[in-house]
């Protein structure tokens, strides 16, 4: 049996007035989505426990097959194991964007314009977390660059006690009421204060805004944590897989659970990436593995910028060169296979971060084929009429069984 997850991250939501009260998922054409959804096992699933933050790292272990109550530690080690750094068991790691903040005569009363500073490139990025690190480093505090706007510090015997907000939680607001809190505050604070002083001089920002492009002038530190430890997926489940994502969140998520990581040239995380690297990748590894997790992040980042049609055109991206290649290829494999698709959890285009609702699934089985005509894949059908699974680790065991049974 061969198992393909595709995840179209934040690709649920809400209904909205300019599609005629329809949400993204309904409005985008999405033929192979539709056409496995009439001959699928539908469902509503809770990635999310009840009390926990709606974050992508939380909700991915849901889907992967771990529960987040056990095995969460933040989310920051878990790209760190994307990237290779191999954390201390004192060691804490953050988060560090590189924001867009309005202008103001003090750092608490800026706006939180852009959590990924206009989608900076990584080649702009690395170079000004490179620069930054020799104003920032200290004795015990390194800077670690990743993708895009999204990087690491590992502090050792950092604050575990501390406060911080999630960047894309605050678009569009002053950012004084969600500053960091609690143990060494003030020198994370500190931190992303002095990144303001020089990167607003910086060469790669005064030529991003000559070209009317946003400028990375801050630093954002957060989403602090330890070492994961994470069963293995083939203990689990018996199956040797593979993890495809632009992100090295997902990707470190996949790396713990001893899934191989596979590197697809020009996968970005937003809109503009490699659709049909990412398909053709999953085929490779299914002609030699039993199991691969397809995650795309265009959706969430279309929903964080509030671009409904850029959101729509994600998911039809997605049908069109992801999901159909798959498809297409394992329907004519000769060999029996699943396919799962779903959100990790819902960005709603009037919020513009992520939502802890339960999001829709769809499993199609090629030996059984079962479904309903009439059946929908959209935020509300499912709910109806579908299963409904409130813990979400659980789902995996639904579409594979323990130990592969």
């Amino acid at each position: 049996m061969k198992y393909a997850v595709i995840l179209m991250d934040g690709a649920a939501g809400y209904p909205l007035k300019q599609l005629q009260g329809k949400t993204c998922l309904q409005a985008a054409r999405k033929v192979n989505i539709d056409y496995l959804a009439k001959r699928s096992l539908l469902g509503m699933v809770r990635t999310v426990p009840r009390g926990k933050a709606p974050g992508s790292d939380i909700a991915n272990l849901s889907v992967m097959g771990y529960d987040p109550l056990v095995y969460h530690t933040g989310r920051s080690p878990l790209e760190a194991a994307s990237m290779g750094i191999d954390l201390g068991q004192d060691q804490i790691t953050f988060r560090c964007n590189l924001v867009t903040l309005g202008q103001a005569e003090s750092y608490s009363k800026r706006q939180m314009i852009d959590h990924s500073a206009g989608e900076i490139t990584t080649a702009e990025s690395r170079k000004l977390i490179a620069d930054l690190a020799a104003e920032l480093e200290s004795d015990g505090i390194r800077l670690y660059p990743g993708v895009s706007y999204r990087h690491i510090i590992v502090w050792d015997q950092g604050p575990v006690d501390i406060e911080c907000t999630p960047p894309h939680d605050i678009l569009g607001k002053e950012v004084t009421g969600y500053l960091p809190r609690g143990q060494s505050a003030d020198l994370v604070l500190s931190m992303m204060e002095k990144s303001v002083e020089f990167l607003s001089s910086h060469p790669i920002n005064m030529a991003r805004q000559s070209e009317g492009k946003k400028p990375a002038n801050s630093i954002w530190i957060w989403g602090q944590g330890t070492k994961p430890r994470l069963d293995s997926f083939y203990d689990k489940y018996g199956l040797q897989g593979a993890v495809i994502s632009a992100v090295d969140l997902v990707k470190g998520i996949g790396i713990c659970a001893g899934l191989e990581p596979v590197e697809v040239q020009g996968a970005t995380g937003n809109l503009h990436t490699n659709f049909e690297g990412k398909a053709k990748a999953a085929v490779d590894q299914l002609k030699k593995t039993d199991f691969v997790y397809v995650h795309i992040e265009a959706p969430d980042e279309c929903g964080h910028q509030g671009d409904f049609q850029g959101k729509i055109e994600a998911i039809e991206r997605i049908d069109e060169r992801v999901i159909g290649p798959i498809y297409s290829w394992l329907d004519s494999s000769r060999k029996d296979f699943k396919i799962m698709v779903l959100p990790d959890h819902p960005t709603p285009i009037a919020l513009r971060t992520h939502t802890a609702e339960p999001v829709p699934f769809l499993i199609y089985n090629h030996q059984e084929k079962t479904g309903e005509s009439g059946a929908s894949y959209d935020e509300f059908w499912p709910a109806e009429y579908g299963m409904h699974i409130d813990e979400g680790h659980k789902l995996m065991d639904l579409l594979i069984g323990k130990k592969n049974e």
